[in-house]
């Protein structure tokens, strides 16, 4: 599912006019890039949670010349789904 297609479910189930619901969409898009970029965490029922992870820097290698290079420390985007998104996939 696309933006667009997203934005038309939400006015059509919401009975929101397209532009309310776009307005919504990049609402709730802004707030969670934001959260993200301060390290915070988002929680949303029934889908799951968002969160900021370290990531230590570490030893790796260049595939083409198998020589060790130095991957350094950094931060990555944790996403854990819910236990009822879990469920909902499997069927």
């Amino acid at each position: 599912m696309k933006k667009a297609e997203l934005v038309e479910r939400i006015a059509k189930e919401a009975r929101l006019s397209r532009s309310q619901s776009v307005w919504a969409v990049k609402s709730l898009v802004k707030a969670i890039r934001e959260t993200i970029k301060n390290g915070g965490k988002i929680s949303l029922s029934g889908l799951g949670t968002f969160k900021v992870k370290a990531r230590k820097g570490r030893i790796g290698r260049n595939p083409k010349t198998a020589e060790p290079i130095q991957i350094p420390a950094g931060r990555k985007i944790s996403f854990k789904p819910s236990l009822s998104l879990k469920k909902l996939v499997k069927g």
